[in-house]
């Protein structure tokens, strides 16, 4: 069977999850799991995909970053792939782990992905240092913060720290900072 798996980093690339649906669909693929997640957060529907997995199966994804931003996690799952005797095939580099040139050359671009990434995020941090030494930069504006007023209201009304942090969308770390830079006590 041939299992797709499709991811974005934000709701906000429904195009770009589109494409991979269709370029999914167009190479066979059987049942295709999705997710709109970032490659480091918990990725349930990448864990269900390798789950549904068989022997014989191949999972195929459209692209190596929306499968793994790092050769850490590429090889993590390429090997439970191979423990469950499932293939990897990935439509735009022609790559497929069932032969031995295609696990090479898996293995090569991983690396290659990763080297970029750790680059790319490199010159990030010294644009930002560069900013912040300009002036220029501020980061982004805290979330909890501006949403501190309806962390109080529900806090009041008795709803519980888990549930306003699910309501505003918001951590329940960020729900305690907020209560307690308001000076509630928490027993």
């Amino acid at each position: 069977m041939i299992i797709g798996y499709a991811r974005t980093s934000t709701t906000d690339q429904i195009a770009g999850l589109e494409a991979q649906l269709r370029d999914l669909s167009a190479a066979g693929a059987e049942k295709v799991f999705q997710e709109q997640v970032s490659s480091i957060a918990h990725r349930a529907q990448l864990e269900a995909a390798i789950e549904f997995s068989r022997e014989g199966d191949m999972l195929v994804v459209c692209k190596l970053d929306r499968l793994a931003r790092s050769i850490t996690a590429l090889v993590q799952i390429v090997e439970q792939l191979e423990r469950k005797k499932v293939s990897l095939r990935i439509l735009n580099l022609g790559i497929d782990t069932s032969t031995p040139t295609g696990r090479l050359m898996l293995t090569l671009l991983g690396g290659i992905g990763q080297f970029e990434r750790e680059i790319m995020l490199e010159r990030q941090r010294e644009g930002i240092a560069k900013a912040q030494r300009e002036g220029k930069y501020r980061g982004r504006a805290p979330t909890a913060l501006s949403k501190s007023d309806d962390v109080a209201k529900l806090a009041a009304n008795g709803v519980s720290k888990q549930d306003i942090a699910l309501r505003l969308g918001i951590s329940r770390a960020s729900v305690y900072r907020v209560l307690a830079s308001q000076g509630a006590t928490f027993g």
